[in-house]
């Protein structure tokens, strides 16, 4: 694959670069501009960022939970759409997301281990950082759902955890590195846009989402790059939202150190 990098002709890489253009348009790029205008909405808006608050998953039809249940798992599917796309493109141009991106079942117990560990580190460090830029007004009070008295709460939330590891990693990973380097860009230049696309759309929960998930966009490429595997890190993603989301359902109203809506 690396020689078929190199050797990838000045009208290939004008190609790749619709292609990626499209994609993100089509995905986490058009999530990015979301973004923005709803952090420009929280900007001017009379009440400060911390007593404002940013809704990850909600009811669409409260009172009526198995029509509920049917949006939520229409949500989750056509949200992973766009990484079905990526594997499409990819295996026509002699590629795969198990063998190019190594996005793959086949060594579960590395993967495991490699994003729970991960997991540990960036998740304690980001519930921190969440709660200090929440405490100084930089930050939107974030509630992961108000899924409140339906029975598919957990099973959706984890299903959601699950669905934003994949379509984060695969896309703006694996697949935004692959072809910035296929494309001739530097490893940094690659780092930098994918670790900042990563904080663009995590804007509406404020600037500590922002730089957050920037830093942790850094982190996650300098390992990809080591480990020439993105699961270790859709495992770490998954393990991290899985625990946000329904340990503040589990805990909310029981502790004081974390925010209610």
């Amino acid at each position: 694959m690396r020689q078929a990098t190199q050797k990838t002709v000045p009208e290939d890489r004008a190609t790749l670069g619709r292609e990626v253009v499209l994609v993100l348009a089509l995905s986490l790029g058009a999530s990015g501009v979301s973004a923005l205008i709803s952090f420009v909405g929280s900007l001017t808006a009379s009440r400060p960022l911390s007593r404002q608050t940013a809704q990850l998953i909600t009811d669409h039809t409260p009172g009526r939970p198995w029509l509920g249940l049917a949006w939520q798992l229409f949500s989750i599917a056509t949200a992973l759409v766009p990484v079905a796309l990526v594997a499409h493109l990819m295996t026509r141009g002699g590629e795969s997301l198990r063998g190019t991106l190594g996005f793959s079942l086949n060594r579960p117990t590395g993967d495991l281990l490699r994003g729970a560990a991960i997991a540990a580190v960036i998740g304690g460090s980001g519930l921190g950082l969440y709660l200090s830029a929440r405490e100084i007004g930089l930050n939107l009070t974030v509630v992961p759902s108000d899924l409140d008295g339906v029975w598919w709460r957990i099973p959706v939330l984890i299903a959601a955890a699950a669905q934003n590891s994949v379509v984060e990693e695969v896309i703006i990973l694996g697949y935004l590195v692959h072809r910035l380097d296929q494309r001739g860009w530097r490893p940094w230049q690659s780092t930098a846009a994918s670790s900042l696309l990563r904080g663009s759309y995590h804007l509406y929960q404020g600037i500590g989402g922002f730089i957050g998930n920037v830093i942790m966009g850094v982190i996650f490429c300098w390992l990809y790059r080591r480990w020439g595997r993105v699961m270790p890190l859709v495992v770490a993603h998954a393990l991290i939202d899985i625990v946000a989301f329904v340990g503040a359902v589990m805990l909310a109203g029981k502790v004081g150190w974390l925010p209610a809506r």
